[in-house]
C-alpha cells in the first residue's frame, strides 16, 4: 500500500457526466493538475473511458476502491440509463437490482465487465455502490441504496442503505440493511480519519456522522446540512483527504444550479467546512469519486489518456 504521502502526485476523478447527453451515462476520467484537488484536466478528450454493454447499457455513480496492497483497483457503479426514456418512477420502482464491476491492476488496462445482482427481491433500484474496507479487515463493505417497502404493513417505500460483504468482489454476503432512519437515504460515502469512521449521506440534506467503526450502531450526527450556506441541494458527496496536508475535501453536487462545488476543512470533527476562493473541475461531472495516484500511475494515466 502507499504509505507516504510525498508518493502521491494528483487525483483520479471518476465520474458520469448525466442523462442530458447521449453518452453521458459512461464512466470518465480526470486528473488533477498535480496535488492541486481544485484544479483538473480532462482525460481521453473528454469521451468515456468505460462504455457499460450489459443491463441497461448506462452506468452511473462510479467509484474507485484500492486494494490493500495498492496494487489493484476496483471500480463499481450503478446499472442505469435515463436518456433514452426519462422515466425516474420506473428506475426507482423497478429498476436494475444489478451493479456493474470493473478490475484494474494499474487503473488504465481495465478488465472486460462483469455485473452482479446485490439487492434483494423486491428492492426498486441499486444506486450509488461504494466501498469501504476497514484498515483492520481484508473484507471490503460494499453498499448501496435501495427502495425498500416500509417495515410495517401500508408504510411507503423509501431509500434504505444496504450492505454486503466481498473478499474478491465476484462473491458477496446476503444483503442486509446498513442504515435505516425513517425516510430516504442516499449516497453515503465514508473515510477513516483521526481514530474514526466519518460518513457522510443525502438524507434531508447532506449530513455528516462519525463513528468508531463501519458497523458502529451509534453513528453521532454532526453537521445535518454540510451544504449550507454555499449550495442550495446537494446529493452525490464526495469526500477524500488531501495528499500533501491535514486538509479534507468534499465535492457535492449541486443538481439544481451548479453542479459538483468543493468544500474543505481542516478538522473532519467539527463538522465546519468553507468554499475555496478558487477552483476548476470538470465539464459537467456528476456522482463519482476521487482517489489519490502515485506518481507512476498519474504519467501512466497522461500517456494513456492524455491530457
Amino acid at each position: 500500500m502507499v504509505a507516504n504521502l510525498e508518493q502521491y502526485a494528483g487525483y483520479l476523478f471518476a465520474y458520469f457526466k448525466g442523462e442530458r447527453y447521449e453518452d453521458g451515462e459512461q464512466v470518465y476520467f480526470a486528473l488533477s493538475e498535480g496535488n492541486n484537488a481544485l484544479s483538473w484536466r480532462e482525460l481521453n478528450g473528454g469521451r468515456p473511458v468505460l462504455v457499460s454493454t450489459m443491463g441497461e447499457k448506462g452506468v452511473r455513480d462510479p467509484y474507485i476502491v484500492r486494494s490493500p496492497l495498492g496494487d489493484s483497483f476496483y471500480l463499481v457503479a450503478t446499472d442505469l440509463r435515463i436518456h433514452s426514456n426519462g422515466d425516474w418512477n420506473r428506475a426507482v420502482t423497478a429498476g436494475s437490482r444489478s451493479i456493474m464491476i470493473w478490475n484494474s491492476s494499474n487503473l488504465v488496462d481495465w478488465s472486460n465487465q462483469s455485473m452482479v445482482e446485490l439487492a434483494p427481491e423486491g428492492a426498486g433500484c441499486t444506486w450509488a455502490p461504494e466501498v469501504f474496507r476497514d484498515s483492520s479487515s481484508d473484507v471490503y463493505y460494499l453498499f448501496w441504496a435501495s427502495m425498500l417497502d416500509g417495515s410495517l404493513p401500508d408504510t411507503d417505500r423509501y431509500h434504505r442503505m444496504m450492505v454486503a460483504e466481498t473478499k474478491d468482489f465476484v462473491t458477496f454476503s446476503k444483503p442486509k440493511v446498513y442504515m435505516d432512519y425513517g425516510y430516504s437515504v442516499i449516497d453515503t460515502t465514508m473515510i477513516e480519519a483521526q481514530g474514526s469512521v466519518y460518513r457522510i449521506s443525502k438524507g434531508q440534506n447532506i449530513m455528516l456522522e462519525s463513528g468508531s467503526s463501519f458497523y458502529d450502531p451509534s453513528f453521532k450526527l454532526i453537521n445535518g446540512s454540510v451544504e449550507q450556506p454555499y449550495l442550495r441541494q446537494g446529493e452525490g458527496p464526495i469526500i477524500f483527504k488531501s495528499n500533501t496536508e491535514d486538509k479534507w475535501y468534499a465535492f457535492i453536487d449541486e443538481y439544481v444550479d451548479r453542479g459538483y462545488i468543493p468544500l474543505e476543512t481542516t478538522d473532519l470533527s467539527s463538522g465546519i467546512w468553507s468554499l475555496p476562493e478558487h477552483y476548476s473541475l470538470p465539464a459537467s461531472p456528476r456522482h463519482g469519486s476521487v482517489i489519490p495516484v502515485t506518481k507512476l500511475e498519474y504519467d501512466r494515466l497522461l500517456e494513456r489518456y492524455g491530457g
